[in-house]
C-alpha cells in the first residue's frame, strides 16, 4: 500500500508506505526527513498497489495541533529569510538570484536554528561577506548553495512546454545525460527554443523517450521505402511514433493513409516476395 504526499502545492510527490495509518486527501500527515518529521500534505489516499513497498520510507504519523504550529513557524521563518537574502544581496551588489530557502528549527536548548539559502549565478560568487550579515540579520546558522540551471528548475517547479508540471520536479530522481543526438533521432527541429526546457538546457524527457523511438525504427519501414498495406501498395512519407503507425502515400490516388506499424510491416515481406517474382510487380 502506498500513499503520495507533497510538501507545496503543486510540488513534487513523494511517496511512502502509509503503515496502518489510512490518510486521504487532504490529510496533513508526518513525513520522516533528514532534519527530522516534517509536515506535508496527503495529495493521494492510501491505496494498494502491485509493486513491493519494503523499500519506501515510512509515515511516522498524523500532524498534530502542535505540529502545524511548528510548520507554520517554519514557513514564517522562510519567508523571512527570502526576504532579507534579496535585500542584501542587492546591497552587496552580487549577480546571485535566490531560488528557494530551507530552515531547520534548533531541536533542543543549547542548539540554533539553521537557514539554508539555494541560489543560482552565472559564475562562483564570493558570498563571505554576505553569510556574515545574513547570520546577523536572521540570528542563525546560515548556508549559501550554489544550484546547477536543471537543480534550479526542479526546486523551482513550473509548467513545460507540454503544458504539464516539469518532470523534474514531479517524478525525476536524477538527471541522465540528454544529448542533440536524441533529439534527431525524433525527427525534432534542432532549434533550442524548441527543444530546450524551462533550466535552458534539452528536455529531460528527450532521454528517457529515446528508447521508444528507438525500438520503432528498428522495425518500421523507413520513410521511401516501398511497402504493401491493407488499403494498397504504396510509399512510406512518414512516421508516427507515438501513435506506432507509418503515413503512407497510396499509389492508386495519391491519397495518404495511416496505418499501424504492425500491419505494415507484416505485409512488408509479401510485397518484397511479390515484387522479385516479376510479372506481379507494381511498375515504379
Amino acid at each position: 500500500m502506498l500513499c503520495a504526499v507533497s510538501f507545496n502545492r503543486y510540488g513534487r510527490l513523494y511517496y511512502l508506505d502509509p503503515g496502518e495509518l489510512r490518510p486521504q486527501v487532504g490529510d496533513k500527515v508526518l513525513v520522516p526527513t533528514d532534519d527530522g518529521p516534517e509536515v506535508a500534505e496527503c495529495v493521494w489516499a492510501a491505496q494498494w498497489v502491485t509493486d513491493d513497498t519494503d523499500g519506501f520510507p515510512r509515515l511516522v504519523g498524523l500532524a498534530r495541533e502542535e505540529d502545524l504550529r511548528r510548520d507554520e513557524t517554519l514557513r514564517r521563518r522562510k519567508a523571512e529569510a527570502k526576504v532579507a537574502a534579496k535585500r542584501l544581496i542587492r546591497e552587496h551588489g552580487l549577480p546571485m538570484k535566490v531560488v528557494a530557502v530551507d530552515h531547520v528549527l534548533s531541536s533542543g536548548e543549547g542548539g540554533s536554528d539553521r537557514t539554508t539559502i539555494y541560489f543560482t549565478a552565472p559564475h562562483r560568487v564570493d558570498f563571505r561577506s554576505l553569510v556574515r550579515d545574513l547570520g546577523a540579520t536572521l540570528h542563525c546558522r546560515v548556508e549559501l548553495r550554489q544550484l546547477s540551471a536543471r537543480d534550479s528548475a526542479r526546486v523551482q517547479g513550473g509548467i513545460g512546454s507540454c503544458g504539464r508540471d516539469l518532470c523534474c520536479a514531479t517524478f525525476l530522481n536524477d538527471f541522465e545525460p540528454v544529448t542533440i543526438r536524441m533529439a534527431k533521432d525524433q525527427d525534432l527541429p534542432l532549434n533550442p527554443l524548441r527543444i530546450s526546457g524551462a533550466c535552458g538546457r534539452l528536455m529531460c524527457c528527450l532521454k528517457y523517450e529515446h528508447p521508444l523511438y528507438a525500438k520503432f525504427q528498428e522495425s518500421a519501414p523507413a520513410i521511401g521505402s516501398r511497402v504493401s498495406t491493407p488499403e494498397g501498395d504504396g510509399k512510406v512519407v512518414g512516421h508516427s511514433v507515438p501513435r506506432d503507425a507509418v503515413t503512407v502515400r497510396l499509389d492508386a490516388d495519391g491519397s495518404r493513409s495511416m496505418c499501424s506499424r504492425a500491419d505494415v510491416c507484416g505485409s512488408r515481406r509479401a510485397y518484397d516476395s511479390r515484387d522479385q517474382s516479376g510479372p506481379q510487380s507494381v511498375a515504379r
